[in-house]
């Protein structure tokens, strides 16, 4: 039977690293021609033959494709206290990681930010639904499974209690709050699992700021992660392809009218954007300088808006700007 005891704490997100933006005007160097220091953008001269690109309003918000993995690869992952590793959990969660896609993701927030249901509910549901298989499982003992205190991650921990539930596991599902707040509950044992991001992650494990050892490769992430886990007296279980990263968004009227899907099309398409995303965005590298450096996107005007909320996704939908940042398992990018 599963207990729950939910400790609220500060609102926290799991340290999602941020994306950067600049309110000048990226790409010149005094003269006329765009000047992109692209890593497989566009050039100055195809820029200044390609054609400015408008908003387009419209209600359905559509991710772009990251096709040259500018973001780290921040695939849903299991993480677990070393002794609670063992064959029959992994094996359990790793079937959720199988199922799990982010436009499973997307729907499931979708369930709770906007239809208002309980993660409880939600996970209850897509468990059922799922059909998971759980083989070999003769689960025997208590587990702890903790949460972040954001609904995304709340509903991934009641996820992974229904499963374990199923596999014959008490389970209790505890709301920590952000990962300064959990980790040490997690090595202490304090509790035995919790759903991670992966390169965000090993990027918290490995605590050097000046080098990164996640990627855009889920590949390489793992394995930068694992020898990091273990250090910690830590285990993880396989990846899913759901991801929450960063990641851009335009209208489904912007895409029908201009033609593009990814991000490197967006460069080669369109001389110029609107862009918007949060104000403390000019010297990060995942937002407009990444878009600058690794796909030539030139950006005509940047409009402060906020990290991936409301101001962000209305000013793309009412045509205020043409490419907003969003996390890209929003339930705002649900097509039902």
């Amino acid at each position: 039977m599963r207990t729950r005891n939910l400790t609220l704490a500060a609102f926290s997100i799991a340290a999602l690293t941020l994306a950067g933006c600049s309110s000048s005007d990226p790409g010149t160097d005094g003269s006329d021609e765009p000047t992109m220091g692209a890593t497989g953008g566009a050039t100055g001269g195809e820029s200044a033959m390609a054609q400015e690109c408008l908003p387009v309003p419209g209600e359905q918000l559509v991710v772009l494709e990251d096709d040259q993995q500018l973001q780290a690869s921040d695939n849903i992952i299991p993480a677990l206290n070393a002794d609670a590793a063992s064959e029959d959990v992994i094996a359990a969660l790793d079937a959720v990681s199988a199922a799990l896609d982010t436009e499973t993701l997307i729907e499931l927030n979708k369930s709770v930010d906007i239809d208002r249901q309980t993660s409880e509910e939600v996970a209850e549901a897509w468990v059922d639904q799922a059909g998971l298989t759980i083989d070999g499982a003769d689960g025997a003992g208590s587990l702890t499974i903790g949460a972040a205190n954001f609904s995304e991650n709340i509903t991934l921990a009641e996820i992974y209690a229904e499963v374990l539930d199923e596999a014959g596991y008490d389970t209790e599902v505890r709301e920590i709050g952000n990962r300064e707040t959990y980790l040490p509950a997690l090595t202490s044992g304090e509790i035995d699992i919790v759903p991670e991001y992966a390169a965000t992650f090993a990027e918290f494990l490995d605590g050097d700021v000046e080098t990164a050892v996640a990627s855009g490769d889920i590949s390489e992430t793992v394995a930068a992660l694992e020898p990091l886990a273990e250090e910690n007296g830590l285990a993880v279980g396989s990846p899913a392809d759901a991801q929450d990263q960063n990641a851009f968004a335009v209208t489904q009227g912007f895409i029908d009218q201009y033609g593009v899907t990814t991000l490197s099309e967006l460069a080669e398409a369109c001389g110029g954007i609107v862009l918007g995303g949060p104000p403390e965005c000019p010297e990060r590298p995942f937002c407009q300088p990444g878009l600058e450096e690794t796909y030539g996107i030139e950006v005509a005007e940047f409009r402060s808006l906020d990290a991936g909320g409301p101001l962000t996704k209305t000013a793309i939908t009412s045509g205020e700007v043409a490419v907003g940042l969003v996390f890209s398992s929003d339930g705002a990018l649900a097509t039902s």
